[in-house]
């Protein structure tokens, strides 16, 4: 690898600008050329999503696109961000546990405790065996500091519950893959502003940005022999990659010193990590709650997603995704603008911001409707 590098100095340019140019290109084109050959075989195993209660698609479409991003993911990564190898052992043990699970799931249904277990052993291996976790929450609900094993458990808690939470959003075309690309390239402009010290991680916000854009172009395809879904597999491992980056991110915002260098303090740091994730959070929790109400158990599937709200208001996929996420761009701006303010205070203002975003087309389908009725 050091040879990699002398070779890439010699250019005169940058090796950081260097590995992000090629990691992105690499990346994008790894998961271009993978997916026909996916789909291919899926067409012919009949390894295909059938129409269910939840979904909003109508014909069987191949499902393993997942496999092609973490392709691309674990080459492009291996290669120009192994730091983050040597610095968290156990990150790739974790992606390819992911891997087997959800490929096991697109395939043949895994049950849902079977999941649960593996996403428990992923977790545990990346927030025990690499650091990886919450230490502390910055003055929310009063809370600072947490005891080890406190953190410990609020840590994988968080990995698991992101991981699904991730997973519920990928309902329609555009809408997971077009997400985990604004997260990351959220993620990575804050990683490259804060120093030298978190470059690997902007090379892998850029390298996942480079194969979900690759993804979206076969995802968000009108032909109907080039369209894949990411599965689970792909929705698991982008749910997992984007809670490692959250996690890190609030990381770096506690008061002390690495290797020397000073680092910069910013109380609200946890918010807008959670502002930055919102969708999949406030998507979930919603569910939760109305299923609850209905007295209905949690893990039944239906309907009531932010994105089957506006498919309701006869808006198409691109549409419905594209809305979704300018609006939920909205409030990271919201909680960007309003960072240095009381962290509870801002936490609240996000928190219903989140609903106000999945309740806002109930209440245009309800205008419309007694708009219709008046009519």
């Amino acid at each position: 690898m050091e040879n990699f590098e002398l070779f890439l100095a010699q250019s005169g340019v940058p090796i950081f600008y260097i590995k992000i140019g090629l990691g992105f290109l690499f990346s994008f084109l790894i998961t271009y050329y993978s997916v026909p050959t996916i789909i291919k075989i899926s067409r012919r195993k009949n390894l295909m999503d059938e129409p269910g209660v939840r979904s909003s698609h109508l014909r069987k479409i191949p499902n393993l696109g997942g496999i092609a991003i973490f392709y691309s993911i674990g080459i492009c990564t291996s290669i120009f961000a192994y730091e983050l190898f040597d610095l968290y052992k156990f990150l790739f043990a974790s992606l390819i546990i992911l891997l087997y699970i959800g490929v096991m799931d697109d395939i043949v249904v895994m049950r849902a405790y079977k999941k649960l277990v593996a996403q428990i052993m992923v977790s545990s291996l990346i927030v025990i065996g690499s650091d990886i976790r919450i230490r502390s929450l910055f003055g929310i609900f009063g809370v600072y500091e947490m005891d080890y094993f406190v953190s410990i458990f609020f840590s994988i808690i968080t990995f698991i519950v992101l991981i699904n939470a991730f997973n519920l959003i990928d309902g329609i075309d555009g809408l997971a893959g077009g997400y985990s690309v604004i997260c990351s390239a959220l993620f990575g402009i804050s990683y490259y502003r804060l120093g030298e010290y978190n470059y690997p991680l902007v090379v892998l916000s850029v390298i996942i940005i480079g194969a979900v854009l690759a993804f979206l172009y076969y995802n968000l395809s009108n032909y109907r022999t080039n369209k894949i879904f990411m599965g689970d597999t792909g929705s698991m491992l982008l749910g997992f990659l984007l809670a490692f980056t959250s996690i890190s991110f609030i990381d770096i915002f506690i008061d002390r010193e690495i290797s020397g260098v000073p680092r910069y303090h910013l109380q609200s740091a946890p918010v807008v990590a959670v502002a930055i994730l919102i969708l999949p959070i406030i998507d979930t929790l919603n569910v939760i709650v109305i299923r609850l109400v209905n007295k209905k158990s949690p893990f039944d599937a239906d309907k009531n997603h932010i994105h089957h709200k506006l498919l309701k208001l006869n808006l198409t996929h691109r549409r419905s995704s594209f809305y979704i996420i300018v609006y939920y761009l909205f409030i990271v701006a919201t909680a960007y603008y309003f960072r240095h303010i009381n962290i509870n205070l801002l936490l609240l203002i996000i928190i219903l911001l989140g609903f106000l975003g999945a309740y806002l087309p109930d209440f245009i389908y309800l205008l419309k409707k007694n708009k219709k009725t008046i009519n």
